[in-house]
């Protein structure tokens, strides 16, 4: 039987904060990003090594310049779950500041002290200048620096830029055609224009010491409903300790989705295991699931939070092992997706039992059992999987149902 290790919970709160390293040039749009991943539109309160906060003209001047201590702490009040560290970009600086981005990354990613460690790095590639995508501090940075463990997101800013110059290039082909076609072409240009910067080839070049774990494009970040879900769900999955994880998502209070993505890959992890000679409790099992849902205090609630979810565990007498995980898995996601939007006059367990009694009286625990079944029985395979438990776990979310139960 798999448990649920003291010693990784301990590990998490060593951890504390997640730390991020920021990198690319000036104007790439980092603070903006910042911004959007806190939730915020105000700066950041920035602290010295010694954890002095310093003074706000000199922050205020230092973020106008764009020229930030990289050893320096960024922190919004907004989200405190995060620690930020920035440099200046340091395209147009001496080789000097390049050696000390390369020292702090080496002393941070081998840091003795847990805490000290960065976990993710996000190094932004402008588009706006699509002829000089790839300049010689994303080669130095990608051949020289090593990044060990650490996972690098490279991120593909302003990415917006590319369209206008697509339909300038192709905008006589676009006469008398329809709007949904000309769109489809333009769309289908901005794509070559970013294959022609050869920027993912470089990135891939065998000869660098940093690689990215993944890309992603940010566009039209300066709009207010813009978000940077794409780019917390990258980083997410890119990195390989799961604590991490874990305290990256514990940021994310209101993200629900990449709770719910989180924890279905704890599910498959499972489902796919049971056809191998590891097995786990129901109690663990669900556990483990609502570890990735931070509105829960899960360290503090476990044994109670193990006993209300019980009601939802699939009976072992009538179906197959896998076909329990998943309808118990399926269940408890859903029911701790609700709990999440429950009134705030209710506290942590309160929640969890309305919503696990709403689930029970509901057409959704009928819908669950009968999908689980059928999931099961199509052999899909594990990324298959993924994908169909999170579209059928979204098409089933009891908020969005909740008039139908009471009518």
């Amino acid at each position: 039987m798999a448990t649920i290790s003291a010693q990784d919970s301990d590990l998490r709160r060593i951890i504390g904060r997640f730390r991020v390293l920021i990198l690319g040039r000036a104007n790439a749009g980092k603070t903006t990003i910042l911004q959007k991943v806190c939730n915020t539109t105000d700066d950041p309160e920035i602290y010295n090594t010694k954890g002095e906060k310093i003074d706000e003209t000199v922050v205020k001047s230092s973020i106008k310049r764009g020229n930030h201590d990289i050893k320096n702490e960024m922190v919004f009040k907004s989200n405190p779950g995060f620690i930020f560290h920035d440099s200046c970009g340091f395209e147009a600086g001496s080789e000097g500041e390049f050696e000390d981005v390369k020292k702090f990354i080496s002393e941070r990613v081998h840091a003795t002290k847990l805490e000290e460690r960065i976990h993710a790095i996000w190094y932004c590639i402008p588009m706006d200048n699509s002829s000089q995508t790839f300049q010689r501090s994303e080669e130095k940075f990608f051949i020289e620096c090593d990044t060990g463990h650490v996972p690098v997101i490279a991120i593909f800013t302003k990415f917006e830029a590319l369209r206008p110059v697509a339909f300038g290039e192709i905008k006589k082909e676009l006469k008398g055609l329809s709007a949904e076609e000309r769109s489809r072409r333009i769309a289908q240009r901005v794509e070559e224009l970013f294959t022609n910067t050869g920027v993912l080839d470089r990135l891939s070049d065998p000869n660098n010491r940093a690689r990215p774990k993944s890309h992603l494009r940010l566009q039209n970040m300066n709009q207010p409903n813009a978000n940077c879900n794409t780019l917390l769900e990258s980083t997410t999955f890119a990195l390989d300790d799961q604590e991490l994880r874990l305290c990256l998502v514990s940021t994310q209070q209101s993200n629900l989705e990449l709770c719910i993505k989180c924890a279905v890959a704890t599910l498959v992890d499972h489902a796919d295991r049971q056809f191998g000679p590891l097995r786990i409790s129901s109690e663990d099992y669900q556990y483990e699931i609502a570890r990735w849902f931070p509105h829960l205090e899960t360290m503090t609630w476990k044994d109670n939070i193990i006993r209300v979810l019980q009601p939802l565990a699939a009976k072992e007498s009538l179906f197959t092992a896998a076909k329990r995980l998943i309808q118990t898995g399926i269940a408890t996601i859903i029911v701790l997706e609700y709990s999440a939007l429950l009134t705030d006059t209710l506290n942590n367990l309160e929640r969890i039992e309305s919503a696990v009694d709403c689930y029970l009286k509901s057409p959704t625990a009928v819908a669950v059992e009968t999908g689980a079944i059928e999931i099961s029985h199509q052999g899909y395979k594990k990324e298959e999987l993924k994908k169909t438990i999170i579209e059928f776990i979204l098409e089933n979310r009891m908020y969005t149902k909740r008039a139908s139960f009471n009518s």
